[in-house]
C-alpha cells in the first residue's frame, strides 16, 4: 500500500463529508486534473482505504430510533469465542459496531432497535447464539451529541 500524500489526504477528506461529489468538483478544489483524482479514488477504493460508500439514513424516520451501548464480557480470556462472536456479529444489522476493548467488558457494542422490547429480543439472541458471552451491561442512549465515522486526516503524514 502506498503512503498517502497531500493530494489523497484532500481527495478523503472531501469524500467522507460527500461521495457523491463528482471527480470535476473535487479536481477543481485540490488542483489536480480529474484523471489524476479518478485514478486516485480507484485506488483508494482497490487498496480499501475508502472501505463503502453508504447512505447514512434518520434512524427516528424508519422506527428504529433507539440506541444501546452494550458491554460484553466473555467468559476467560478466550480468543475462539472472541473469533466466532465477530463472524456472528457481522451478520446481525442491528449491531452496527463492536469494538474489542481494555478495562471491565471485552467488546462494546452499538446496537439499534425500535424500541425496549426490541431490544431485550436482540440481548436474548446474543445470548443464546453466544454461550461464550458471560454477561452483557446496557447503557441506554438518552440523546445522540454527535454522530460520525469521520476519520481526521492530518496535513502531513
Amino acid at each position: 500500500m502506498q503512503q498517502l500524500d497531500r493530494f489523497d489526504r484532500d481527495i478523503l477528506d472531501i469524500v467522507q463529508r460527500d461521495s457523491q461529489l463528482k471527480a470535476e468538483a473535487i479536481a477543481e478544489r485540490i488542483g489536480l486534473s480529474v484523471s489524476a483524482v479518478q485514478r486516485r479514488l480507484k485506488r483508494l477504493r482497490e487498496d480499501a482505504i475508502i472501505k463503502a460508500e453508504v447512505a447514512v439514513v434518520d434512524r427516528k424516520a424508519t422506527g428504529t430510533s433507539m440506541v444501546f451501548i452494550v458491554g460484553l464480557e466473555i467468559e476467560r480470556d478466550n480468543y475462539d469465542a472472541l473469533a466466532k462472536f465477530r463472524v456472528w456479529a457481522e451478520k446481525q444489522d442491528h449491531i452496527q459496531q463492536v469494538y474489542y476493548v481494555t478495562g471491565a467488558v471485552d467488546l462494546i457494542a452499538i446496537v439499534t432497535a425500535r424500541d425496549v422490547e426490541h431490544y431485550d429480543d436482540i440481548a436474548a439472541l446474543i445470548m443464546a447464539e453466544n454461550p461464550q458471552i458471560r454477561r452483557m451491561h446496557t447503557n441506554v442512549v438518552l440523546r445522540d451529541i454527535k454522530l460520525g465515522l469521520f476519520v481526521p486526516l492530518a496535513a502531513d503524514p
